[in-house]
């Protein structure tokens, strides 16, 4: 195993560590103001399954309410991120009456949009497979960092489905025009590939991505708290409208929030040549 795998792992030793509530399929790792999120079937390369499923909803509940908590990074451990659904799993869905399928289904999305929703940045580190559902968890991510040589991949055409679930958040990031190659042909691709698509931030050498991740942390941590939900919110409410009917959301946006004590303490660090008290 390679040396900073280890670092990583061991550094959670540290004093300015604690455990959080245990979890049977995640790891969760406060660590300062950061909550890491680990998926913990390294056995099935974290392939997720109903328990899975219900944990991811109750971690970034957790972590969105967590006052202390203001970056998430999601991660997996062992050899790979996520290697999507478990199958045994999916087959066990797909034998059920047809509204408790639609329902497993939707609950599953609904993780999904957990994630994505999440009050707080996440940050995605993603190594080894993020097959399917693992795709779909990259996508759902804010920042999303990659190994180079990590394997991606909308696979489930190859199993006589389609990546239903996990397609808004894909369309998001790639948009429709590849998501018509990739979701029809499922084929893989690495990280490379993956930045330049979009679907990650950066793909990074593998002996770089605990660097990476680290600085991607530490830019969220450098921005003021309040600004960083408003922003998430702002993607949201803006991302449809054409540019006029943006105009006035936009407006009253930007003169609610500059009149906020963080916005103005922000202004005054600048000038006073100082950091803002969130860094402090």
């Amino acid at each position: 195993m390679h040396r900073w795998i280890w670092r990583w792992i061991y550094a959670l030793s540290s004093d300015n560590r604690a455990q959080m509530t245990s979890y049977e399929t995640l790891e969760i790792v406060q660590d300062g103001s950061v909550r890491n999120i680990r998926l913990n079937r390294p056995e099935v390369r974290n392939a997720f399954n109903g328990v899975v499923v219900d944990e991811l909803h109750k971690a970034f509940a957790e972590a969105g309410a967590h006052d202390e908590t203001r970056v998430v990074l999601l991660s997996g451990n062992g050899k790979s991120f996520s290697a999507g659904a478990d199958l045994g799993w999916m087959k066990d869905q797909a034998g059920l009456p047809h509204a408790e399928n639609a329902k497993g289904a939707e609950h599953m999305a609904r993780m999904f949009l957990a994630i994505a929703r999440c009050k707080k940045p996440v940050v995605g580190r993603v190594h080894g497979h993020a097959l399917g559902g693992g795709s779909g968890l990259t996508a759902a991510v804010d920042v999303a960092i990659c190994t180079e040589d990590c394997l991606f991949g909308m696979t489930e055409v190859k199993l006589g489905i389609v990546p239903a679930v996990i397609s808004p958040f894909l369309l998001q990031k790639i948009g429709a025009g590849r998501a018509r190659t990739l979701f029809l042909t499922g084929e893989r691709f690495d990280g490379k590939e993956a930045e330049r698509i979009g679907l990650v931030h950066r793909a990074v050498p593998t002996d770089q991505l605990h660097d990476a991740v680290t600085k991607a942390c530490k830019e969220l941590l450098s921005a003021g708290p309040a600004a960083v939900a408003s922003a998430k919110a702002l993607i949201q409410s803006v991302a449809h409208l054409s540019l006029e009917d943006a105009i006035p959301v936009t407006s009253k946006w930007i003169a609610d929030l500059r009149a906020t004590d963080e916005a103005k303490e922000g202004f005054t660090a600048f000038l006073d040549k100082r950091k803002p008290n969130w860094m402090s």
